[in-house]
C-alpha cells in the first residue's frame, strides 16, 4: 500500500506543479477559444490542461517502475507499456484539438487506433464471466472489437461530461478510488497477480485528478480540454479492461469454493464493460442520452448542445457548485455501491443504505432553492455564502434600508426604487419652444 500511495502522491504533485506552467503556455500559444453558446463560463479560459495530466501519468509510471514491489508489474506484464502507447496517441490528438480543432470523425478514428495499439500490445479482454453460464472465451477478433468499443465509449463518456469546472476530474477521481479499492482487494486479498496493473492504473489516475482539481475547481483557472478528458477516460477504461479481461476466474474459484460463486463475485467487475453501469454510470448515461437526443433531432451524435445532465441541473436553478456536487454524489453512489456488493452482496443493510442515499439525492436534486448553512463552529472554514452570520447581517442591512426609505426618499447607494421616482414637473400646454436654428443641432 505504501508504494501505491507514493506513486499516487508523485503523480498528483507532478500534475499540480506542471499545471501552472502549462496554463502560461496555453495563454501564450493562444489555446483560449472564444465563448460559445453552450459554454457555462463567462471569460475565455486556457485549455491544454491534459499536458500536465500526461506528465503526471508518465511520472507515476516511471516511479512505479523503480519500486521494489511494483516493478514486477512491468516485468511480468506489458499492460503499462500498452497504456503509455495508447495514452500518448490520445494525448497528442487532444492537444491538436484544443489548439486548432479536429473533426469528430477523425477523433473517433484516432481513438479506435489508440485502442487497437493497446490490444496489439496485450491490453485486451480475453474472457468474460457471465452469470448462470460460466466464462466466455473470446476469439482474437471478438476480443479486439469488444476492447475497442469499451475504450471508445469510456473516452467519449468522460469527454461529454466535461462541461463544468471540476466535474470530469472529480467524477473520474471517485470512480478511480472505487476501482482501486476493488483491484487492491483482488490483488492482496485473493493473491491475483493479474489485478496488479489495474491497481497501479487506478492509483496513478487518482493522483492525476487530485493534482489537477485545485486548478480546475470553480472558478477554473484552466480547463483540461480534450487532451485531458480523453486521456483520463482512456486510463479508466484500461483499468476496467485489465481487471476484467485479464483476471482468470479459475484463480478466484480456489478462494470462493465454486464456479457459481466466482461468477457472482465477478459481477461488479464486468458490469463496467457493458455500458458501463457502475464506475462511470453518470457519464455513460449522459453519453447515451446525448446520442439519442441528437439523432432524434436529425443532428450528428457529435454535435455539441446544451442538453447534458449538468446543463439541466443549471436550468433547474442549481448553482454551479451545487450541480457539480450533485453529480459527485451520484457518481459515488453508483461506484461504491458496486464495491459494497462485491464484498457482501447478500447483506440487507447495503440495500437499505443505497435506497436511503438515493432518496436523499432525489430530495436534494429537486430542491435547487435550498441553501444549507454551516454550524457556527465551522463558519471560519466554509465559503461566506454558507455562514449564518453573514446572511443575517445582509438581511438586517436590507431591512434597515427599507425602513429608512420614505415615500419621497430614494433608495440608498444612489439607487432609485421604481415606485419612488421623483415626479417631473408637468409641462404647460402653452409652453412654446424656439424654432431650431442652424447651430442648434437636430
Amino acid at each position: 500500500m505504501r508504494e501505491y500511495l507514493l506513486t499516487l502522491c508523485v503523480s498528483a504533485a507532478v500534475t499540480y506543479l506542471l499545471t501552472g506552467p502549462v496554463r502560461k503556455f496555453a495563454i501564450a500559444a493562444g489555446a483560449m477559444p472564444p465563448i460559445r453558446d453552450r459554454d457555462v463560463h463567462k471569460e475565455p479560459t486556457p485549455r491544454l490542461g491534459g499536458m500536465a495530466m500526461f506528465g503526471g501519468l508518465c511520472a507515476g509510471l516511471l516511479v512505479a517502475a523503480h519500486l521494489s514491489n511494483l516493478s514486477g508489474v512491468f516485468k511480468l506484464s506489458s499492460e503499462p507499456r500498452a497504456l503509455l502507447s495508447g495514452a500518448g496517441l490520445i494525448w497528442l490528438l487532444g492537444v491538436l484539438d484544443d489548439k486548432w480543432g479536429v473533426d469528430a470523425l477523425i477523433k473517433l478514428g484516432v481513438q479506435m487506433i489508440a485502442a487497437g495499439v493497446m490490444v496489439f500490445q496485450g491490453l485486451a479482454i480475453l474472457w468474460l464471466p457471465v452469470p448462470g453460464f460460466g466464462t466466455i472465451i473470446f476469439t482474437p477478433v471478438q476480443s479486439t472489437l469488444l476492447t475497442v468499443a469499451l475504450v471508445v465509449i469510456t473516452i467519449n463518456a468522460v469527454n461529454f461530461v466535461d462541461g463544468l469546472d471540476g466535474l470530469a476530474a472529480g467524477m473520474v477521481c471517485i470512480a478511480s478510488i472505487a476501482f482501486f479499492m476493488y483491484a487492491y482487494r483482488m490483488w492482496y486479498g485473493y493473491g491475483i497477480e493479474q489485478a496488479a496493473p489495474a491497481t497501479l492504473f487506478s492509483a496513478i489516475l487518482i493522483g492525476m485528478c487530485v493534482g489537477f482539481l485545485p486548478h480546475n475547481i470553480h472558478p477554473a483557472r484552466i480547463f483540461m480540454g480534450d487532451s485531458g478528458s480523453m486521456l483520463i477516460g482512456l486510463v479508466l477504461a484500461s483499468g476496467a479492461i485489465s481487471i476484467t479481461g485479464q483476471v482468470d476466474p479459475d484463480a478466484i474459484t480456489d478462494f470462493t469454493g465454486s464456479t457459481r460463486q466466482t461468477v457472482h463475485f465477478m459481477v461488479p467487475v464486468y458490469m463496467p464493460l457493458l455500458l458501463p453501469l457502475t464506475m462511470i454510470a453518470i457519464p455513460a448515461a449522459d453519453l447515451v442520452l446525448a446520442v439519442v437526443r441528437r439523432t432524434w433531432r436529425g443532428q450528428s451524435p457529435f454535435a455539441a448542445d446544451r442538453g447534458h445532465l449538468h446543463h439541466r441541473l443549471l436550468e433547474l436553478g442549481h448553482t454551479h457548485s451545487r450541480a457539480v456536487l450533485i453529480m459527485y454524489f451520484w457518481a459515488a453512489l453508483f461506484a461504491f455501491s458496486a464495491v459494497a456488493f462485491s464484498v457482501s452482496s447478500s447483506s440487507l443493510w447495503i440495500v437499505l443504505v443505497i435506497v436511503a442515499l438515493s432518496a436523499i439525492g432525489l430530495v436534494v436534486l429537486l430542491l435547487p432553492a435550498f441553501r444549507p448553512h454551516a454550524p457556527r463552529w465551522a463558519e471560519s472554514v466554509v465559503p461566506p455564502r454558507y455562514r449564518r452570520r453573514r446572511r443575517r447581517l445582509a438581511a438586517a442591512a436590507a431591512a434597515a434600508e427599507r425602513e429608512m426609505r420614505g415615500p419621497d426618499r430614494p433608495a440608498l447607494n444612489g439607487s432609485t426604487a421604481v415606485g419612488d421616482r421623483p415626479r417631473l414637473p408637468e409641462r404647460s400646454a402653452t409652453t412654446t419652444h424656439p424654432a431650431p436654428t442652424a447651430n442648434s443641432g437636430r
